[in-house]
C-alpha cells in the first residue's frame, strides 16, 4: 500500500493532507523516514508518526447491549450517539449493522464489513430479528393470526412479511420479524390496536445478546459468532 493512502486510512486525513504531511513532518517506517507519497509499505511494517504507531483496522465485528436513550448514528446534534459508548480506534469508520430506536434496547451490531452487515440486513436473507415486548393491552390469538398473514402499517401500502407473535403473557411477546421497516414492531403492534410499553432486541438470525454485557457494554464477536451469517 502507497504511504499516503496509509496515513489516510489509519488517520483519517485525506490524501492530500497526507502528502502535506509527509512534506513537512517525519514520518518512519521501521525505523527510516520516508517523504514519497508512493512509497510502498511492506506488509507488517511499523509506522511511526508524531510519536504514534499508526495500524490499519481490519475487520472488526461487535455486539453491543445498546442501552435506551441513545441513537443509532455516527453524530446527532440532540442524542448521545451509540458510539459514545465505544473504546475503539477508527471509530469514524464503523457503521450499525440497521438500527434501533431511541427507546428499543437490546442487541445491537456494528462493523466496518458492508458485505457482513448486508448479509444480515438484506430481506432476501430472511435473516429473522427477535424483540421481548411488553404491551399496554392483552394480546389475543387474532393478533397471532394477523402477524403471520402481514399487517397494514400507517402510511404504507404494501402487507408486511409474515411474522411471528409469540405470546409469554397477555401483556408481553416475542415478535419474529424478516424486514426492517421503520418502527416496525411499534407500529405493527399499533396496527392491532395495542401500544408497547417497552421493547428490547434479544436475538438476530441464531446470534442471541450476551447476557454478561450490561447496557452500554461491547464485546468483539467470535470468529464463530461471525461466520453465522
Amino acid at each position: 500500500m502507497r504511504l499516503d493512502r496509509y496515513l489516510s486510512e489509519t488517520t483519517g486525513m485525506s490524501r492530500k493532507e497526507a502528502t502535506k504531511v509527509l512534506q513537512r513532518e517525519i514520518v518512519t517506517v521501521d525505523g527510516v523516514a520516508q517523504k514519497k507519497t508512493a512509497f510502498q509499505v511492506p506488509l507488517g511494517a511499523e509506522v511511526i508518526w508524531n510519536d504514534i504507531r499508526l495500524e490499519l483496522m481490519g475487520p472488526t465485528y461487535l455486539m453491543m447491549h445498546k442501552p435506551l436513550d441513545c441513537v443509532c448514528a455516527n453524530h446527532d446534534p440532540i442524542h448521545q450517539t451509540i458510539f459514545a459508548y465505544l473504546d475503539v480506534p477508527y471509530i469514524d469508520k464503523l457503521h450499525t449493522v440497521g438500527r434501533l430506536d431511541l427507546d428499543t434496547s437490546g442487541l445491537l451490531l456494528i462493523t466496518n464489513d458492508g458485505k457482513w452487515s448486508h448479509r444480515i440486513t438484506s430481506p432476501k436473507r430472511q435473516c429473522p430479528k427477535i424483540y421481548h415486548a411488553w404491551l399496554a393491552d392483552p394480546l389475543t390469538e387474532a393478533d397471532v393470526r394477523a402477524f403471520a398473514e402481514g399487517l397494514q402499517l400507517h402510511g404504507e401500502t404494501t402487507l408486511t412479511a409474515p411474522a411471528v407473535l409469540e405470546i409469554i403473557n397477555e401483556r408481553e411477546a416475542l415478535v419474529h420479524i424478516y424486514e426492517g421497516r421503520y418502527h416496525q414492531v411499534r407500529r405493527m403492534l399499533a396496527a392491532t390496536g395495542n401500544k408497547v410499553e417497552k421493547l428490547h432486541r434479544e436475538q438476530v438470525g441464531t446470534l442471541k445478546l450476551d447476557p454478561d454485557l450490561a447496557p452500554g457494554e461491547s464485546r468483539r464477536l467470535t470468529a464463530e459468532e461471525i461466520a453465522l451469517f
